[in-house]
């Protein structure tokens, strides 16, 4: 289980971990703070990751209420020595609408990447997974379904089935 949104300190990663999360996600926090991106990858291995949304690929916080200007390449980018076990890139104007993710933005963050990507924002049916999975290149080992799944449209059992292997 991974958890994100609103954690904005050590105190809180840390409280989170122990808890039983296994993974604390940090958003608005890697643009306001990086240096505690930095530091909880320190003091956490592998338990953090970088959350990413974007809006027309620049980084959006606070919620996806304000839009930065930096590009969400150049984001990862700062943390790619960081430590983080992967990068939740998320595209927000695909979110929530079911109408497949942002491969061309995903693929060219994962080819600039060490770090892992996982997709996020948009799957809609088993034909979005499918598209991910022909395209797929190295670097992108995940992603996120959301409303697909609570609204019937994906069967988690068949997504598993298609992306086994992958």
């Amino acid at each position: 289980m991974q958890l994100g949104g609103g954690i904005r300190d050590m105190a809180g990663i840390e409280r989170w971990l122990h808890a039983g999360v296994q993974r604390v996600i940090l958003g608005s926090a890697a643009v306001k703070t990086p240096a505690l991106v930095h530091e909880a990858c320190r003091a956490f291995p592998g338990q953090i990751a970088v959350g990413i949304d974007a809006r027309d690929g620049y980084v959006a916080t606070e919620g996806w209420a304000e839009t930065s200007a930096m590009s969400a390449i150049d984001l990862a980018l700062r943390f790619e020595d960081a430590g983080a076990a992967a990068v939740i890139y998320t595209d927000i104007g695909r979110d929530g609408m079911l109408t497949g993710l942002n491969l061309e933005q995903t693929f060219e963050l994962a080819a600039r990447l060490r770090t892992p990507v996982i997709a996020s924002g948009g799957v809609g049916s088993l034909a979005d997974l499918q598209a991910l999975h022909d395209l797929a290149i190295s670097g992108v080992d995940g992603v996120i379904i959301g409303r697909a799944l609570y609204d019937g449209r994906i069967e988690l059992k068949e997504a598993l089935t298609l992306l086994a292997g992958h």
